[in-house]
């Protein structure tokens, strides 16, 4: 592989992708199948992981369709080997982006049983990933893994309890993976969006009111997968570690890294009134 190449990971690579059935996944699986990859394309739902790779073969790529539930080891297991047999080696990158929404109830109020479902699919759907997939970038010595969390890791709003902490866990996941790869040729990148425009509220466990207001506003200024996508698989390249598409995102990580007392205080009273 060619010198310019190594430096970028996006292009010409040996990608899986999870949750690649819809949404930021297969913005991701088709943007890397557009950027000369071979594409592993990962979802629960094998039919919808189908239509994915049938939109990249039909543009000319190369893509392979593999369930996965990324809550069972053994199955995130399986898709490793399953990936390494079609690519006749181990891949080059990695993007462990399955995920749902969850919203409504305060803390104390949330059933715990959609704390577990949150978490599992959240949490350890990425841990799950990195745990088998980055021993063996790190034994290649090449390679780049983008995990996606969300603003939400840090933004901390109300009645967002198990998707905040879930999403908190993948950015601090992807920090300290950050540190421990350093120096192996292998880079790490945790992306972090406000709005996509995707269908995560009304396939996730949120109340009627806050999916509506949460529709909305995808619908009116959510960033298109596609653009996240992009953006993403640029910044890999570049070697960053947060990736943050939105105006939004970039501010409310500043506000609350300087004045964290004054944004809890202020999302707390938003929250009250949404």
């Amino acid at each position: 592989m060619s010198i310019g190449l190594r430096r970028r990971r996006s292009r010409a690579s040996r990608a899986v992708v999870t949750g690649a059935g819809s949404g930021i996944g297969a913005a991701f699986a088709l943007e890397l199948a557009r950027r000369g990859g071979r594409v592993v394309v990962s979802d629960i739902d094998l039919a919808a992981a189908k239509e994915t790779v049938e939109a990249i073969t039909d543009g000319g790529g190369e893509a392979l369709a593999v369930p996965c539930d990324v809550t069972r080891l053994d199955e995130v297991s399986w898709l490793a080997e399953r990936s390494r047999e079609w690519f006749q080696q181990n891949p080059t990158l990695v993007v462990n982006n399955a995920g749902v929404g969850a919203g409504g109830p305060l803390i104390g109020e949330t059933p715990l049983e959609d704390w577990k479902w949150t978490l599992d699919v959240n949490l350890w759907g990425p841990i799950h990933g990195c745990h088998v997939f980055a021993p063996m970038l790190r034994e290649q010595g090449y390679g780049g893994i983008i995990n996606v969390a969300s603003a939400a890791a840090f933004g901390a709003a109300p009645r967002m309890a198990a998707y905040n902490v879930s999403k908190a866990g993948v950015l601090s996941l992807s920090e300290t993976l950050a540190a421990e790869m350093s120096g192996t040729g292998v880079h790490v990148s945790v992306l972090c969006p406000t709005f996509v425009k995707t269908n995560i509220v009304s396939n996730g466990r949120i109340d009627e009111q806050r999916a509506d207001l949460a529709g909305s506003l995808m619908r009116t200024t959510g960033m298109s997968p596609t653009r996240v996508a992009r953006v993403s698989l640029d910044t890999l390249d570049r070697g960053g570690l947060y990736v943050m598409p939105q105006l939004d995102a970039k501010v409310g990580w500043q506000l609350k890294r300087t004045f964290p007392r004054t944004y809890t205080a202020g999302i707390g009273v938003l929250g009250r009134f949404t």
